[in-house]
């Protein structure tokens, strides 16, 4: 069953249905099947779930993640891609044969095609995003148009379920707490843009369940690369600026894995649509504190954090399309993680998963980075001492 119906998709999608087709057939699909009833086999990637999932974003960190999960417990994965193939060729691999599927998106605007990405689709997850702008596609587009034109859409196909992924920090007036000069537009537009998105998706489809992740760390991730990031570094003195050294700032990293699963757990959840879920590590920690651990235990040449010289770091954010170093990525790096009604608010907790400390796992997640890896690990225990990660009250 899981086959055919496999084949099935692959035959449709290839067809150009304009979008009144596609909701008529939508309606004749939900009308007179029901995917649930197709679930075969034990629950592995040899199975079928029953879930059919469009996943949009799926080529970035967090896409292989999800998708990777999907596949594992027999979902069927219809993966929208933009540019070249080789970029989600990889993804295959994360179901069984003929699970993995893939359809051209031209562009978040091209309806027809996002119709066809999710016209056999029981579930919708929203997972796309950059952190900085390019001439294509600026925050707006992103995290405005995009996930309001998916959720639209995917009312309209009858879609059972929209997962869209936000930020903990998405905010209508996020604080600008640098000042690079006037010549320089300020940031955290980004965090502006994410809290438009969310009402719009709220609005468009109130049974969508949001996710609102604190900064996201894994494996070759782009959060803890930025801190062992060359250009990151004042090469003079080797060392790195952050905004009051960041001692005022307070991080509650969430590792992937962690968060993927909270994705799983939510699809089968009967509680979880119409729900926010506030994803966060279970400690926090100064910045200051975090860098010099993740530095330190990666072996880099970092003597100490310094206080943010505006004038260095203009030449850094002057640089066009860095995506490691920009006005926006340094304004919300010196925001602290703060959740909006703790008493009150969902969490991964809420959704069966227990998230795992950044201090566990800080060996696991720095091991790619870490140099000299022949040396001897007394000589680097002695060059390096490495400070203890501290978690900090509220």
């Amino acid at each position: 069953m899981a086959s055919g119906l496999t084949a099935h998709a692959l035959r449709l999608s290839r067809q150009n249905l304009p979008a009144a087709a596609c909701t008529l057939y939508t309606q004749k699909r939900n009308a007179g099947s029901d995917l649930a009833a197709c679930k075969r086999g034990r629950g592995g990637r040899s199975s079928f779930s029953g879930v059919v999932a469009t996943v949009f974003g799926a080529s970035g960190f967090m896409g292989r993640h999800v998708v990777n999960r999907l596949g594992k417990i027999g979902s069927q994965v219809i993966i929208p891609y933009r540019g070249d193939t080789y970029r989600v060729a990889r993804l295959k691999l994360c179901g069984d044969l003929g699970q993995i599927l893939f359809t051209p998106l031209d562009s978040i605007y091209h309806e027809d095609q996002i119709r066809r990405a999710m016209m056999h689709s029981n579930l919708v997850i929203n997972l796309i995003g950059k952190d900085y702008e390019t001439d294509s596609y600026d925050f707006h587009d992103l995290f405005v148009d995009a996930p309001a034109t998916i959720a639209r859409i995917a009312k309209e196909m009858g879609v059972e379920r929209l997962i869209h992924f936000s930020h903990l920090n998405a905010d209508p007036n996020p604080p600008d707490l640098i000042y690079f000069g006037e010549d320089i537009p300020r940031g955290n537009s980004m965090l502006k843009k994410k809290y438009e998105g969310d009402q719009l998706v709220r609005e468009l489809f109130p049974e969508a369940t949001i996710f609102r992740p604190a900064d996201i760390y894994g494996i070759k991730d782009w959060y803890i690369y930025k801190y062992l990031y060359h250009r990151r570094y004042n090469k003079l003195r080797h060392v790195i600026p952050i905004w009051r050294m960041g001692l005022d700032t307070v991080k509650q990293p969430v590792f992937s894995g962690d968060v993927a699963t909270g994705v799983i757990n939510a699809v089968f959840d009967n509680d979880a649509p119409g729900n926010t879920y506030y994803c966060v590590g279970p400690q926090r920690y100064t910045l200051n504190n975090m860098v010099e651990h993740l530095t330190k235990v990666s072996f880099r040449p970092m003597r100490q954090v310094e206080d943010l010289d505006v004038t260095y770091s203009r030449k850094l954010v002057r640089q066009r399309r860095n995506r490691i170093v920009n006005v926006d990525s340094l304004q919300r790096e010196a925001l602290s993680d703060f959740i909006v009604d703790k008493e009150k608010a969902k969490t991964l907790e809420d959704l069966g998963v227990q998230p795992r400390s950044l201090k566990d796992m800080a060996p696991i997640v720095t091991n790619p980075y870490v140099s000299y890896k022949s040396m001897d690990k007394e000589y680097h225990k002695r060059t390096y001492p490495i400070p203890e990660l501290v978690a900090v009250d509220d």
